[in-house]
């Protein structure tokens, strides 16, 4: 079938298609002037996928769709009916696909969504068994999974001069695990490593997957006027644990898979009553670790940037619904004000608030290291890393600080996150060990 130019009797048009490929999906955007009935089926023997829409005209030219990256060899479509239009995806593998509608928000018009998903897994970074600190005496590394939000056909909130909340937040995440891999003792894994989304759920259990200590989710908020201002941490709140604890129980597959995790829990097995108290007391413990690093991100954030509000605020939010893996979600500023969505836009500010988090979650794991790790065998042998604060005086310079602390003043810049070497009185200096 060859790609034609639809048809004036049709109710709705195909406007536009895109191509957003993910590690373990793909997803097809046809953007159409109104909502569509559809219908889609597989064929194999070659791998097709045929998507019927009704009542439909082609006014885009799908020869022109970018299918690079995605399992898709080539677009035809033809007339069907009359007045319909049916679309085939020639396929490199069989796929298994996922159909749905979504409605307008503030970027895109009517859409059918189609994803295809790859079960077979073969472009997913496999999780492999903990990481290890080079000559460490097989001290294993604490995981940190950096989740940014939102991705692909989901723009996340959109800032006055158009800046996008998943290109922010995704650059940051990018800054932020670059940081805690360079950091001795941490690993850092990315749930998205480019523009493609990942379902809430998925994010969590790519968390467990790699065996997460801690799991923490970048975003930028968003508000309906220009004014509020400023960086925020979240935890989990206790009735959202509540409500997860009960669909965790509900659902029976949940108890073979809640396997990993900082709280290594198995539900496999357990009686309701039983697996109940278990979850409880895991969740429990997943909220008191969450607040207890939220609020060493929180300190170090204010350091360098506003806070929208002084502590560590809770929420139901999905993606922090994990019953064993402490998780925190950062809103690194409000994108809808318009100072804050330049600062956003800009390297130098991103690199300040991830340099900040990191900081936060090592000053949190120094002190509270997971058993098995490099930094808990460093602390229990009195040999750990842990970085010393210093409060800036009347009369310092950062170059007489670091000559004090035997460390460069670039050193010193590059660990704080500092565009250059002013400081200010007041001001709290984190200075790595030598």
């Amino acid at each position: 079938m060859m790609a034609t130019a639809g048809f004036a009797s049709a109710a709705s048009k195909v406007e536009g298609l895109r191509i957003w490929p993910a590690p373990d999906h793909t997803r097809v955007v046809f953007d159409t002037g109104s909502q569509v009935n559809h219908n889609v089926f597989s064929l194999s023997s070659p791998a097709r996928l045929v998507i019927d829409l009704k009542d439909v005209a082609l006014a885009t030219n799908l020869d022109a769709v970018d299918l690079s990256g995605s399992p898709i060899q080539r677009i035809r479509s033809a007339p069907r009916n009359g007045d319909d239009l049916r679309v085939v995806l020639d396929l490199k593998s069989d796929i298994k696909p996922r159909s749905f509608s979504l409605k307008p928000n503030k970027q895109y018009g009517h859409r059918l969504v189609i994803d295809l998903i790859d079960e077979n897994g073969t472009r997913i970074e496999q999780a492999n068994s903990p990481t290890l600190t080079e000559d460490a005496s097989g001290k294993r590394d604490i995981v940190v999974v950096v989740d940014a939000g939102h991705g692909g056909e989901d723009p996340g909130a959109i800032g006055p001069r158009g800046t996008r909340e998943k290109d922010v937040v995704l650059r940051m995440a990018k800054t932020l695990a670059a940081l805690i891999n360079e950091q001795p003792g941490y690993t850092a894994k990315l749930t998205r490593t480019g523009d493609y989304y990942i379902g809430l759920r998925n994010r969590t259990i790519l968390a467990r997957k790699y065996n997460a200590d801690l799991f923490v989710s970048v975003h930028a908020d968003a508000f309906r006027t220009p004014q509020p201002k400023g960086a925020s941490v979240f935890a989990l709140s206790q009735r959202g644990a509540t409500s997860e604890t009960a669909r965790w129980l509900a659902r029976s597959e949940n108890r073979s898979d809640l396997i990993g995790g900082a709280g290594n829990l198995s539900l496999e097995g357990r009686d309701d009553l039983l697996a109940g108290v278990l979850l409880d007391l895991s969740m429990t413990a997943s909220i008191n670790a969450s607040l207890g690093v939220g609020s060493s991100v929180l300190a170090e954030l204010g350091q360098v940037a506003e806070l929208h509000k002084p502590g560590v605020e809770q929420a139901a939010f999905v993606v922090l619904k994990s019953p064993d893996i402490p998780s925190i979600l950062v809103e690194a500023g409000f994108i809808s004000n318009p100072t804050e969505e330049k600062k956003l836009s800009s390297d130098w500010y991103r690199s300040r608030l991830a340099r900040a988090i990191m900081g936060g979650i090592d000053d949190y794991f120094q002190t509270t290291p997971p058993p098995g790790t490099l930094l808990a065998w460093q602390k229990r042998n009195g040999n750990s890393n842990a970085v010393s604060r210093y409060q800036i005086q009347r009369g310092d310079t950062l170059s007489a600080v670091a000559r004090e602390n035997q460390v460069s003043v670039n050193e010193l810049m590059r660990f704080n996150g500092m565009n250059d070497d002013r400081v200010m009185v007041g001001q709290t200096i984190r200075i790595p060990s030598s």
